[in-house]
């Protein structure tokens, strides 16, 4: 184990000196994303006064940045972020609005996602519609216009451990000879309208003036280094290992289940096993169940199969380890199941609604569902929401 962790070591090492003795040709090259299991390694901290480590990272467009593309802004800050937490984005717009009121002042601003895809359960994206991929980073730049470059440093960590960033959001600000003045928060308050990131804009007016401030702690979500990727497995095994039921439903207990006398905000798919297009997406219903199920949200899969196909409708929810509450309806009149949905249904495969307390239908997708844009609505709804 120490020689292999030292071999290691030593090709992360020869690695970063290829890139930094390369940059032109590594800026030039395709970048496609590895994230890797690793041994746990160490985490450094900086302390004030310290020069900020190296990095040489690609964008969401697979540019790479190095700290050299920064040398000539009076003041660089460094923050590590990612799309799936909360806190991350609960301070998203208020960044964004910093980099703006600093446009003219010579002061960079890049962001970096330290966490390892392949360390990320879906039951931590329970206030998000991303991972924390790569191709996800590139949505969610998009999607909120980041005004900074965004970097990828999730397959081996390479330069996120040199930072030792503690949580996402964590501010790293650097004078012009590149020493910390300043690390920890955006500001005292993560409720959006609630502050306006005083602690990193007056860092950064006293990294102008040659000045530091005392560390404060950074809040939010852990960082997720690769080597955590052992509980992720763990999770990932207990789901497979939970009991998958069957039940049959009546037209009036549909009738019940719809009307949703509950306190969740329910998701409901209309699937049969000779759907093609029902298989094929009736895993994302899975992974949205454990997504959101920790919240005010509950997945109900109902299958249009004919009653006496139960023990096949079973199999292939056990397949696809639907520990969920799952239903086969008790008739094979599919008119009688269609008068009850309503909906302008015509009676095709697959349909999914998305229904609020009391019954009203929040969001209605006729065949198949487009996973990003189902987990947007049910994320962006009021009942759940993106920060806490």
């Amino acid at each position: 184990m120490p020689l292999t962790f030292s071999l290691f070591c030593l090709l992360i090492i020869a690695c970063s000196s290829e890139k930094r003795e390369d940059n032109q040709i590594s800026e030039e090259r395709e970048f496609v994303p590895n994230p890797q299991e690793l041994p746990e390694m160490p985490v450094a901290k900086l302390n004030l006064g310290d020069q900020a480590p190296y990095f040489n990272l690609p964008d969401v467009s697979g540019k790479y940045y190095t700290l050299d593309h920064f040398k000539d802004a009076e003041v660089l800050v460094v923050k590590f972020t990612c799309n799936h937490c909360p806190t991350a984005q609960a301070y998203e717009d208020r960044f964004i609005q910093v980099v703006d009121d600093f446009e003219d002042q010579n002061v960079a601003f890049v962001a970096i996602s330290p966490n390892s895809p392949i360390g990320v359960l879906p039951e931590e994206l329970g206030y998000t519609d991303l991972n924390d991929d790569f191709v996800s980073m590139q949505i969610r730049h998009e999607e909120k216009g980041y005004n900074f470059p965004y970097l990828y440093d999730g397959d081996v960590h390479e330069y996120s451990l040199a930072y030792g960033p503690t949580a996402t959001p964590h501010v790293f600000v650097f004078d012009k000879d590149r020493k910390l003045t300043y690390s920890g928060r955006i500001d005292a308050s993560e409720k959006p309208g609630t502050a306006n990131a005083e602690d990193l804009r007056k860092a950064i007016e006293k990294a102008k003036e040659g000045n530091t401030m005392e560390i404060t702690p950074a809040f939010g979500c852990s960082i997720k280094w690769a080597w955590k990727n052992e509980y992720t497995k763990k999770v990932n095994e207990e789901w497979k290992k939970k009991p998958v039921e069957l039940e049959s439903l009546s037209t009036e207990g549909l009738k019940n289940l719809l009307e949703n006398d509950s306190e969740n905000l329910l998701l409901v798919n209309f699937w049969a096993t000779w759907c093609g297009p029902c298989i094929i997406e009736f895993p994302e219903f899975i992974e949205i169940q454990r997504m959101y199920g920790g919240r005010d949200f509950e997945f109900v899969s109902v299958s249009l199969d004919n009653p006496d196909q139960h023990d096949k409708a079973l199999k292939f929810l056990t397949s696809k380890y639907s520990a969920i509450t799952n239903y086969i309806m008790d008739t094979d009149d599919k008119y009688a199941i269609i008068d009850v949905v309503k909906q302008d249904w015509d009676g095709s495969l697959p349909l999914t609604l998305l229904i609020e307390p009391g019954g009203n239908v929040a969001y209605k997708v006729p065949g198949t569902i487009e996973p990003l844009k189902l987990k947007q609505a049910i994320v962006d709804h009021p009942m759940i929401g993106r920060y806490y």
